[in-house]
């Protein structure tokens, strides 16, 4: 494979099917490790397991760049590793991944969800925090909601466990924490036909990216830094190697970044 991409819920399925790039489920620890053995010239990260699985490590991802291979980061656990590790040469791209870097976003929680398993085609159960804020900041710039009115909503999505917020949570609380009924009725109203998903919109940007850069990836990356070998890196080589095969499709439904 040359470009290999990991994502679920936040790849809009019309992205899922640009030719050239082989796709694979939300990474975990030692995901990236592996894919690397299998000879990509370049990977894309866009979501991740965090939680109830380990999550990728970013020692996985230096090695993978010390090896010659081109790694990009948007949307999820792509942006919060490639603004971590942009100075390093990973590449990152979309509003999120700028947001991380520039310290706008610092709380990993503001892209987690709860998605669906795989067959149903990872798809988010609940509201992730970045999109919230897009959505009201939109609706505030279109009249929707007044700056008060935003900001309370804003809080009361804040205060909801990402597990738990959904929109119709979200207002339900907004309401119980003071928000009128005609600001909450008229946002849902709007939401209905004008919300939309920052997090799909970064990682389709990715695939972009990745696709109008593919004729560079002839060239290995070259990196600045020296691969540091330790006893935890050997640690997670033995738990990961090529012949451990358990894979991410056992993973069925889970947190994601």
């Amino acid at each position: 494979m040359t470009i290999a991409v990991f994502a679920g819920p936040s790849l809009d399925r019309t992205d899922a099917s640009v030719p050239g790039i082989t796709y694979l489920p939300p990474a975990a620890e030692g995901d990236i490790y592996r894919a690397a053995r299998q000879g990509p010239r370049a990977i894309g990260l866009i979501d991740g397991y965090f939680e109830a699985q380990p999550a990728v490590w970013h020692k996985e991802i230096l090695w993978a760049m010390s090896e010659g291979i081109h790694v990009f980061g948007a949307a999820s656990m792509g942006a919060l590793r490639a603004a971590e590790l942009w100075s390093f040469g990973m590449v990152g791209a979309g509003v999120i991944y700028r947001a991380y870097r520039r310290g706008t976003l610092i709380d990993d929680a503001e892209v987690a969800v709860l998605h669906g398993p795989p067959e149903l085609g990872y798809p988010s159960v609940t509201e992730a925090l970045v999109n919230v804020r897009a959505n009201l900041s939109r609706a505030g710039a279109k009249g929707v909601l007044s700056n008060d009115a935003r900001r309370r909503v804003l809080q009361s999505a804040m205060a909801i466990y990402y597990k738990d917020r959904t929109w119709e949570r979200i207002l339900a609380k907004a309401m119980a924490d003071g928000v009128s009924t005609d600001d909450a009725t008229r946002l849902k109203t709007w939401l209905k036909k004008n919300s939309f998903d920052l997090k799909r919109r970064d990682a389709g940007s990715l695939i972009r990216l990745m696709k109008a850069r593919e004729a560079t990836f002839d060239q290995p990356l070259s990196v600045s830094y020296a691969f540091e070998d330790t006893s935890f890196w050997q640690e997670l080589i033995d738990r990961h190697t090529p012949e451990d095969d358990e894979g991410s499709e056992e993973r069925s439904v889970g947190s994601g970044k």
